[in-house]
């Protein structure tokens, strides 16, 4: 299943064992690159950790609030198929805890949140 042919749900790290081989779009701060570059942690709005992988070394510096598309392994890491990085460059950040009990509401309330987000590569 190609991530970027389906919907991918949006989740915090709490939540990565119940989306085990499955599409999804992980928010966070990046707290650590490895040397490599193959690979790097992200905080989510908890300020609890996330893996992840990459299929290649990052071909740029990565620093501040990413969005990652990929699936989560049976380790709990996210392979990326893709990232993007949230720039805050109009001087307002981005609100990690505001964007973590939205995820909250959203999972809890599903019935009333029938979205998970589609995009096509």
């Amino acid at each position: 299943m190609a991530v970027f042919e389906t919907q991918k749900s949006r989740i915090n790290s709490d939540m990565l064992s119940r989306y085990i081989s499955r599409p999804i779009c992980f928010v966070g701060r990046v707290e650590k690159v490895n040397p490599t570059g193959k690979s790097f942690s992200l905080s989510d709005g908890e300020g609890k950790s996330a893996s992840v992988e990459l299929n290649e070394p990052l071909d740029e510096e990565l620093s501040g609030v990413v969005e990652v598309l990929g699936m989560v392994s049976n380790k709990g890491t996210i392979m990326a198929s893709a990232y993007n990085i949230l720039r805050e460059d109009k001087g307002i950040p981005f609100d990690l805890e505001l964007y973590n009990e939205v995820l909250k509401v959203i999972h809890d309330f599903p019935q009333h949140y029938p979205f998970e987000i589609a995009t096509s590569g």
